[in-house]
């Protein structure tokens, strides 16, 4: 008979809402972002149009994000905000490695 006791081992899972959750949160506290792109809703996830998307590999995660921004606001600016922002906040909450946070402006908002 051998010593050793068989232990259990425990794994942390994240799911990709809660990193789009945190994405979109980091996102619209960026100034000059107007709002997100489309609706996440079911007709617009068939087709493919939803505001942010993240594909999880492992502890990677890769983002990809659609913006509305404001007419004031200067596009490369936000965007790189955007960028910065929303890797920060992903890495911080789930501690998941983000390789890329690709931004899309889609529409610019006149008001």
């Amino acid at each position: 008979m051998t010593g050793k006791k068989e232990t259990a081992s425990s794994r942390l899972r994240i799911s990709e809402d809660v990193v789009i959750t945190a994405a979109r949160l980091a996102a619209l506290d960026v100034k000059g972002v107007a709002g997100l792109s489309g609706e996440a809703n079911a007709v617009n996830k068939l087709c493919g149009n939803i505001p942010v998307k993240a594909d999880l590999m492992g502890d990677v995660v890769s983002i990809e994000i659609k913006l509305v921004i404001s007419s004031e606001a200067k596009v490369s600016t936000v965007a790189q905000a955007v960028q910065t922002a929303v890797k920060e906040n992903v890495q911080n909450m789930t501690g998941l490695t983000v390789a890329k946070v690709n931004v899309v402006i889609d529409d610019i908002c006149f008001e």
